[in-house]
């Protein structure tokens, strides 16, 4: 099959993959323009580009999907399929319905629940249980498309968003694979969204960051694990902010919100209701990412200590 893949970061990776292994005539990338990066502001390419051409698969980079260019760039290459997976670009209906079969789109959500830019993160933030990865077609609406495939990803109680992303890109993959080749054999049965089950996750601010210790452990270490690696919750410690990478709940209680207790090499911070959560990894400003342990063998902290 014919297919243009439109995708940029990492999560697009194992699809694009995925499409070439499976043997399909990937014909064109579609991906976001390079840009800056890092201290030196080195301009750099999207990991979709990478991989695209590593795998001698034309990539265009336009800045937008409806001055007309694209369309044309589409028209060449005449598709069969589009296949969209974190473009984080609006498709046009005159290059959405151009191919035979449309464009399909993989969503990491159990759609309707979490449409939009952030799903990975707001289901952790939100205390999801499981979420998972959903095909659908695509069409003019905000991840509204009728669903095709949907497959399901427990949700360990511990795992960040970083280590979520990273089993759901690789399932995307699977989903994908398994929507093509039931696409071909004629056996997709289109599924219409229910709009009263749904739900959106916008895109994540800094202004998510800041931990507030009067909420409950659970809400804590939803935000701890839901925001990292990026933007990443922050506190302050003496004056000065720490970013909080990963935590663990316990069953110790004592102290006030904020308050730290530092026992054996660990360190364990009082949320509502006195309950003690274990942080294990944090960044003091400027430095890179550490164990607790290592941390409270760098700096002053002793218990009766708070986070702000």
């Amino acid at each position: 099959m014919r297919i243009v893949f439109m995708g940029t970061p990492d999560f697009a990776v194992p699809c694009l993959k995925r499409l070439v292994d499976d043997g399909n005539e990937v014909v064109g990338v579609f991906t976001q323009p390079d840009k800056p990066k890092g201290r030196g502001y080195t301009l750099t390419p999207p990991p979709v580009k990478v991989f695209a051409e590593e795998n001698g698969i034309p990539v265009f980079q336009p800045k937008s999907m409806r001055d007309g260019e694209a369309l044309e760039i589409l028209k060449r290459l005449n598709p069969e399929l589009n296949v969209v997976t974190a473009y984080g670009k609006i498709l046009p209906p005159e290059i959405l319905y151009l191919p035979k079969f449309c464009s399909i789109n993989i969503h990491a959500s159990l759609l309707p629940k979490y449409r939009g830019a952030a799903p990975i993160q707001w289901c952790i933030l939100n205390g999801e249980k499981e979420t998972g990865v959903t095909s659908m077609l695509m069409n003019e609406g905000l991840d509204t498309g009728d669903i095709l495939i949907s497959e399901k990803l427990p949700i360990d109680e511990n795992m960040t968003a970083g280590e979520l992303h990273d089993k759901l890109s690789l399932l995307g993959a699977d989903v994908l694979s398994k929507t093509i080749r039931a696409l071909l054999d004629d056996s997709l049965k289109p599924i219409k969204q229910n709009d009263d089950e749904s739900c959106y996750s916008p895109m994540l601010t800094k202004a998510l960051c800041p931990i507030d210790f009067t909420k409950t452990i659970d809400e804590v270490h939803n935000k701890i694990r839901g925001l990292s690696p990026w933007p990443t919750a922050t506190a302050v410690l003496g004056g000065k902010k720490v970013k909080l990478h990963s935590s663990e709940k316990t069953e110790l209680k004592g102290g006030a919100p904020g308050e730290i207790t530092v026992s054996h090499g660990e360190m364990l911070v009082a949320c509502k209701d006195g309950k003690l959560l274990k942080i294990l990894e944090l960044q003091p400003e400027g430095k890179k990412r550490m164990s607790a342990e290592a941390f409270l063998l760098g700096h002053k902290i002793q218990s009766g200590d708070s986070f702000k």
